[in-house]
């Protein structure tokens, strides 16, 4: 997954994306992953977020968020 591709495609639409690994939740064995979007172009300029074990979760998420938000994707 690339997800420095994923990012910079969501910014090019004005969207604004973190992907974050939490240590403590990792030594816990709790869904360590955070993935952040948020920004005008998405509808009604709403924050999504989504808690996953892995990065690799987002494949499918994090390319499309912003066509099911409301915004353009690619």
């Amino acid at each position: 997954m690339d997800v420095v591709a994923i990012m910079e495609a969501l910014a090019e639409q004005g969207v604004t994306v973190l992907f974050k690994v939490d240590a403590e939740r990792m030594a816990k064995r709790r869904k360590p992953w955070t993935f952040v979007a948020s920004g005008a172009p998405l509808r009604d300029d709403i924050l999504v977020r989504a808690d996953g074990a892995s990065v690799e979760q987002y494949q499918c998420v994090a390319p499309t968020a912003g066509r099911h938000l409301g915004a353009a994707s690619r």
